[in-house]
């Protein structure tokens, strides 16, 4: 692991005002050209603590893995919420963002005194708030999030590659990698392709299909 663990400083003094379910939100996949954006929110336990917390792009998937399911052991909620490739291109990526943030507060069993997001701030929230730039880094309830939401969006990326083999999202998880750039060349987008995002090309081909069959 790299990097210095988050902290609670900012738990902390929200703990000595009185608040006392913090949840941190997060988002991953904003800048990937397939697939959802996906979000996570976390209340943690001070009481049980999950130790190493970080940003999830400074942990090993072996490492985020294992901290992923201590923070569903030990957490006091947590929720998952994500926008789909149709709704980003409808919308725009940021709206989409705050829209999958939304959807994971609300999935939340436990109904949070307030929130730390990452650099954002989420609207249609009926809940005090505060966006922290870099908060992956230096919070820990929003480095809980990032590790959250990357583990659920890497295992759904899998799943997807079962479904388009073609493009191997097992791999780049959607991301514009030169592998996924040229599958897009060779094959065209598929129907979790992002249509507005830059690289992602017209079809010039049929796109595959289920199990990597080209629709007719």
């Amino acid at each position: 692991m790299r990097g210095r663990v988050a902290g609670r400083v900012y738990e902390r003094g929200l703990e000595a005002r009185g608040a006392r379910r913090i949840a941190g939100v997060d988002e991953v996949g904003r800048g990937s050209l397939a697939g959802p954006v996906v979000a996570a929110a976390v209340i943690l336990d001070p009481d049980r603590p999950v130790r190493g917390l970080r940003d999830s792009k400074l942990l090993s998937p072996a490492d985020r893995e294992r901290l992923a399911g201590l923070i569903a052991e030990r957490a006091i909620a947590t929720g998952i919420g994500a926008a789909e490739a149709g709704e980003i291109d409808a919308i725009n990526i940021l709206r989409a963002t705050l829209l999958a943030m939304r959807r994971a507060v609300e999935a939340l069993a436990v109904r949070p005194d307030y929130l730390l997001v990452d650099a954002l701030r989420i609207p249609g929230v009926d809940l005090p708030q505060r966006g922290i730039v870099r908060g992956d880094r230096h919070v820990a309830s929003i480095a809980a999030a990032s590790i959250v939401a990357k583990v659920h969006r890497d295992a759904l990326m899998r799943s997807f590659h079962d479904l388009y083999p073609g493009y191997g999202f097992d791999a780049h998880k959607g991301y514009g990698t030169a592998g996924h750039l040229e599958a897009l060349h060779h094959h065209g987008p598929s129907p979790l392709h992002r249509s507005t995002f830059r690289g992602v090309l017209p079809a010039t081909r049929p796109a595959l299909g289920a199990a990597g069959v080209r629709g007719g």
